[in-house]
């Protein structure tokens, strides 16, 4: 029973930091200063790119937000 649990609560908890990160970013957005990330000319600036960067490379792009938000 576990091993069937295990990958439910894997994606309940990238669900749960998919939400977190979209809501925080719509906020920082709204508030007129957006978490901006930048390499190069590739940039992350609207909530939504946010979730689609953090849904297509979790580990990288979650901390990544995480660093970007605090300047």
């Amino acid at each position: 029973m576990a091993i069937v649990l295990a990958p439910v609560l894997v994606a309940l908890a990238v669900a749960s930091v998919e939400l977190w990160v979209f809501a925080d970013a719509r906020r920082w957005a709204r508030a007129g200063t957006p978490v901006v990330f930048r390499l190069g000319s590739f940039r992350i600036a609207t909530p939504e790119a946010w979730v689609l960067a953090c849904l297509v490379l979790f580990a990288f792009f979650v901390p990544v937000y995480s660093v970007a938000r605090r300047d």
